[in-house]
């Protein structure tokens, strides 16, 4: 008995947490589930238009009946239809139209052409079984573009863009092929968008969403050409290459390259699909023109589009990082070279680092060489409180209290993010900035608190911030870590840097900094050698020349010199 009401507690538990755990995600995604449905609604009454504008019989396209043709099936009427001028004859509700094993006359064929034409006949078993396929496009939209599978949380105006470019190239398939001109398989190439799509979304969020994209994109062209292969083939070859050619530019001007690039592989991919499907190659001129215009205008448009589409979204594109790399175009970064001249050294040290331990691991390395320059901004306003920037003069720390040393130390990372929204620097580059610290205790400042008072709590001597969640922040949270600590490393030989990065890197594991992030063991053991090489370089000794002096000997005998030379004229003179 006791066993059966423990059971069902346990069960009224699990229950209660899967209600939880389903309340916490639908509050965590109310803006895409929202998104998602009116986008269903849009595709629905797109695939309503399709449906409603095409000539079929019971699931069966009127062109696959001919007069005098022994028909495979019967078909009812369901309705009835009187006579109208356009097709006089009459359809009986009921009436066998044709029979299967019978001709086709040329009186049932006319019924059939009257029962397809008439929007009465509108196919709804086509409708809902193009309906239940955009479903299941959506539940393979959300597995792609999942945060699991993209090691990072998809914001909802990534979702929001994507969705849109979806939506306008299926429209813009649909509607061309009800035109008498692209209701071609190949014809239609010339006006499927994927390159422009593509190019867009790689530049503004990267290549795996490109690539995710770029699956849907062929998928969803499938059907809306009714399953035809070659439209869908090229809307894969196209925009997968689409995406490989963009995915290293990094100036604007490049777009025109990747546009004819683009250009030349449409008609490339066209005249393989001539080949494989062993097409005629006659009147292909005009369409080989068409695709090869597609391609460059999609780069033209690319090229217009992306700088109001980067201040809108705010994305960290790859444009927008290297402008913002240019720090001597930078007011802020010009301030921090003149109020906090050690700081700004550090963050150019920290920058290296990072970008090469990115490189190193597969991240993006110009996302965290950036990232690395405007970690420390929040230091601008009280910069004679930290270290780098005191030089020889005295620490101010030991006028005040270590809580109060604490509270100045830690507000750099809140005040640093406030800079950022006020600069309008993109979410990356403000999450960096807020997780460079984590959570992690201020040894220094604790422990001295610790003297005064034993009971001191750790969180009173924290960072208020979140460990990193994406690779960039832990390699610039490591990468700031080492670099300042490696400063006060005595004799700093390329034994003691590797022990000493180690044992840092270790720390910080150990305190459970690098818990949120997508990076492995693998990853950690080559940041470390990265870190080592870059330091041991930056600090190594120096062979002393044969003649080098001590300056301090030096300015001591120019001073006796001068005084000497000052005497003696002194002593002319009063001759």
């Amino acid at each position: 008995m006791m066993k059966k009401m423990k059971d069902k507690q346990i069960a009224g538990e699990k229950s209660g947490s899967f209600k939880e755990e389903l309340s916490a995600f639908f509050k965590r995604n109310v803006a895409n589930i929202i998104l998602f449905i009116c986008a269903f609604f849009a595709f629905a009454a797109i695939l309503y238009f399709r449906t409603a504008t095409t000539e079929t019989v019971a699931s069966f396209k009127l062109n696959d009946f001919e007069i005098g043709q022994i028909s495979d099936r019967t078909i009812i009427a369901e309705k009835y239809l009187p006579p109208d001028l356009n097709n006089p004859v009459v359809v009986e509700a009921g009436e066998k139209v044709i029979k299967k094993g019978f001709p086709i006359s040329a009186e049932a064929y006319a019924k059939l052409r009257k029962m397809a034409e008439s929007p009465v006949y509108m196919d709804y078993r086509a409708l809902a079984n193009s309906l239940l396929y955009m479903i299941l496009l959506g539940v393979l939209w959300c597995f792609l573009f999942s945060s699991e599978l993209n090691g990072h949380h998809i914001e909802f105006k990534e979702n929001l863009v994507e969705v849109i470019f979806f939506l306008m190239v299926f429209a813009i398939v649909i509607f061309g092929l009800k035109t008498a001109f692209f209701a071609d398989d190949y014809r239609i190439l010339i006006i499927i968008p994927s390159a422009f799509v593509i190019f867009l979304t790689t530049i503004l969020f990267g290549q795996l969403s490109a690539y995710f994209l770029v699956c849907l994109l062929t998928l969803g062209v499938l059907v809306a050409v009714d399953f035809a292969l070659i439209p869908a083939l090229f809307t894969l070859c196209s925009s997968m290459s689409a995406a490989i050619i963009v995915r290293k530019i990094i100036r604007r001007v490049d777009l025109v390259l990747a546009s004819l690039m683009i250009s030349g592989l449409n008609v490339v991919f066209v005249i393989l699909l001539k080949v494989i499907f062993n097409d005629d190659f006659s009147n292909s001129l005009p369409i080989f023109a068409g695709v090869a215009l597609n391609g460059f205008i999609s780069g033209i448009l690319t090229l217009g589009f992306l700088t109001p589409l980067e201040i809108i979204l705010n994305t960290a594109s790859v444009f927008r990082l290297m402008d913002l790399s240019d720090v001597n175009n930078q007011p802020i970064m010009r301030r921090m070279l003149l109020v906090a001249g050690g700081t700004y050294s550090h963050s150019m040290m920290v920058s290296s680092l990072a970008e090469n331990a990115a490189r190193e691991i597969g991240a993006n390395a110009l996302l965290a060489r950036v990232g690395a320059y405007y970690h420390d901004i929040g230091k601008l306003d009280q910069s004679e409180y930290f270290t780098e920037n005191q030089g020889n003069s005295k620490n101010k720390h030991n006028d005040i209290n270590p809580s109060l040393s604490v509270s100045v130390i830690r507000s750099h990372v809140k005040k640093g993010v406030e800079k950022a929204r006020q600069m309008h620097l993109p979410k990356p580059l403000i999450d960096i900035i807020a997780q460079h610290h984590g959570n992690s205790v201020i040894a220094y400042f604790y422990n001295e608190a610790k003297k005064l008072d034993p009971n001191v709590s750790p969180e009173d001597y924290s960072y208020t911030g979140t460990p990193p969640t994406t690779k960039e922040s832990a390699i610039v949270m490591l990468a700031d870590t080492v670099e300042a600590a490696c400063r006060t490393l005595d004799n700093p030989s390329a034994s003691r840097i590797d022990k000493f990065v180690n044992q840092l890197i270790a720390s910080k594991i150990e305190h459970h900094q690098l818990d949120n992030c997508p990076i492995t063991y693998s990853d950690i053991a080559k940041i470390r050698e990265s870190f080592v090489q870059l330091l041991t370089a930056y600090h190594h000794s120096r062979v002393e020349y044969p003649d080098q002096k001590d300056p301090d000997e030096v300015d001591s005998k120019d001073e006796t010199a001068e005084l000497g030379d000052k005497t003696l004229e002194e002593v002319k003179n009063n001759g």
